[in-house]
């Protein structure tokens, strides 16, 4: 009987939702094994958006630069562009991804992070490259197959698909990033709702010089409407940049009804050459896919000591760019507190508020991506798409458009109205960062939540009101600039205070006795504080007075604030730690013996 493999936490899966549970874990000193059934990470550059609060967990985890390093920047992602083809007639575009003049101010106000293009065939490697690295044991051409549960811990069963062996592996946690089709999910009955298989796409993954089609309007999506192109799928033909100006993927619909669409190389040249518009531009297939539109979502993602996360419990199209980002901010929700039950140091109530937390987010965004598909057929019937199934009437209806008639001014109205409405896939700024948290882990400071002043989706709105993610401003700490997200994260509790809050120190100093968890205690105001506020900046942004303070958990989310400085300061954050760690008074004075007596 081959040995038993024990590790603290075993991670199935090396997508960006496993990976960067694995580099988390490894980043906060956890003991983790991680399996994928693959021999190597993904060969199609799937995911690509990468929004500003990944980009936020990836500089927390010391990667942002070799993000940027690989991605297309803000810049080259400006404009969403509707054609006919890549040289056939534009019919309209959309500044996008936070590059209109009006919003760029909104990005840059909300993140020292830039959103950027980052396909997931860069994206994995940072990730994989920074968990091996710090700790993670990888182990390639491993499959999971099934798991039993007990009270103390998961007995995983494996299979080395090298080999045919198959071999246990005994962990404390179990962590299902294993995708759309996750065993994991399975294995532990997660209730899903929705449905599969709405639609089918397929992706053509090709290399071209098309340069002198888009580089004076550069762009991530060019979407393609013509008769035949809007069948199935997202909707309508994309040809999407995967690396400025040559390597490119062609997404078409197709129907679904008839099975899987095999396509040959000849086939698959054609569909890209029709929507490039080019017969003679040269052109390499380098592989073909299908994929089909889903809109599921898991309302629970966690049983016992297994966890789900990523497409394992969020299933939709890619509309908005919010796959991999989720995927990516479930790890860093989850990773934190498993290292503190782990440590001892919370109760293992701190782990349901995972489920707790992360699931609205997944059913918002998988509702988000699918809305966003409702919202071509309007393009769709204001060009003429829609009258007729014969290309040339078609073709006859998208021209008289463009009539001085009374019905081709409003349809030239209707056109640019619903291709404005796009906005609500390309500038979500709002669904990106507006993430609120309720949970156990979450400490009411009794204010009600503040109001959004402007649409939730399109516009982020900066708070630090329990459960929402510490605001960005500019700060000086140590001679350098920094954002107060800067100054969290790591793994660690950070209390955010300023002149005449040195009381907290000594409130933070009793956390670290009675529980054992180590909190950084960083004033921000004048000259003489920790960290200079530079511009006033966090002085008008904190919502609470300078004696006062903003408790911010390890991912970076306000975990609660006190308005100004109490009477018995020491004892409040006593009680708001007992409440976060799922630990009495009684318990952490007991824990505090205990770790005094061993030491």
């Amino acid at each position: 009987m081959p040995q038993i493999l024990e590790t603290d936490v075993l991670v199935v899966g090396s997508g960006p939702a496993g990976s960067a549970a694995a580099a988390l874990l490894s980043s906060y000193g956890v003991k983790n094994v991680q399996i994928t059934k693959y021999g190597w990470l993904s060969d199609t550059p799937r995911a690509h958006i990468t929004n500003q609060r990944t980009m936020e967990v990836l500089r927390d985890l010391g990667v942002e630069h070799k993000a940027k390093q690989f991605s297309s920047h803000q810049h080259l992602m400006a404009n969403n562009v509707f054609c006919y083809s890549l040289t056939g007639e534009e019919f309209g575009r959309i500044l996008s991804w936070g590059n209109h003049p009006a919003r760029k101010a909104d990005y840059e106000l909300a993140s020292p992070t830039e959103i950027c293009d980052l396909p997931q065939t860069f994206m994995e490697p940072i990730l994989l490259e920074a968990a091996v690295s710090r700790g993670t044991a990888l182990r390639l051409n491993t499959e999971f197959i099934e798991l039993v549960q007990d009270g103390d811990g998961v007995t995983a069963t494996v299979k080395d698909r090298l080999t045919g062996e198959t071999y246990p592996i005994r962990c404390k946690y179990l962590i299902g990033a294993d995708g759309g089709r996750s065993k994991v999910a399975e294995a532990i009955g997660l209730p899903m709702e929705g449905q599969m298989g709405l639609s089918g796409s397929m992706n053509i993954l090709f290399d071209a010089d098309l340069s002198r089609y888009v580089a004076h309007r550069p762009s991530v999506l060019y979407w393609v409407l013509q008769p035949g192109a809007n069948i199935g799928g997202i909707g309508a033909g994309v040809l999407r940049m995967v690396r400025p100006w040559n390597e490119w993927l062609a997404i078409w619909g197709y129907d679904i009804s008839g099975g899987e669409l095999k396509l040959t190389e000849e086939k698959a040249e054609a569909i890209v050459r029709n929507l490039i518009g080019d017969v003679d531009v040269p052109i390499k297939i380098r592989s073909t896919s299908t994929w089909t539109v889903n809109e599921v979502y898991a309302t629970r993602y966690s049983e016992g000591r297994v966890f789900c996360m990523g497409d394992a419990v969020h299933r939709h199209p890619p509309l908005n760019g919010l796959g991999s980002n989720t995927s990516i901010q479930d790890a860093y929700n989850l990773a934190w507190k498993l290292k503190l039950v782990l440590d001892n140091k919370a109760d293992e109530s701190l782990l349901d508020t995972y489920s707790v937390e992360r699931q609205p987010i997944g059913k918002q965004i998988v509702t988000r991506a699918n809305k966003s598909i409702a919202d071509y057929p309007p393009i769709f019937e204001a060009l003429g798409l829609l009258a007729s199934t014969d290309p040339e009437q078609v073709n006859a209806a998208i021209a008289g458009r463009k009539d001085a008639t009374a019905e081709g001014k409003g349809r030239r109205r209707k056109l640019n109205d619903a291709i404005a409405r796009k906005n609500y896939e390309f500038n979500t700024h709002g669904v990106e960062l507006n993430q609120r948290y309720r949970s156990a882990a979450v400490v009411s400071d009794g204010s009600p939540e503040p109001a959004y002043v402007r649409d939730p989706e399109l516009y982020y709105h900066a708070t630090t009101w329990p459960g929402a993610t510490v605001p960005h401003v500019w700060v000086e700490h140590d001679r350098v600039r920094k954002s107060t997200l800067d100054l969290c994260g790591k793994g660690r509790f950070t209390l955010l205070t300023g002149i005449g809050g040195e009381e907290w120190r000594d409130a933070a100093t009793t956390i670290e006795k009675r529980f054992g968890v180590a909190v950084d205690v960083v004033s921000i105001g004048p000259s003489g504080c920790d960290a200079l506020d530079i511009y006033a900046d966090w002085y008008w942004r904190s919502e609470v007075e300078e004696d006062g303070c903003v408790l911010v958990r390890p991912d970076q989310h306000v975990a609660w604030r006190a308005a100004t400085i109490l009477q018995v300061p020491r004892g409040a954050l006593v009680d708001v730690f007992a409440k976060i760690l799922g630990r009495s008074r009684r318990l952490a004075s007991t824990k505090a013996r205990t770790v005094e007596s061993v030491n």
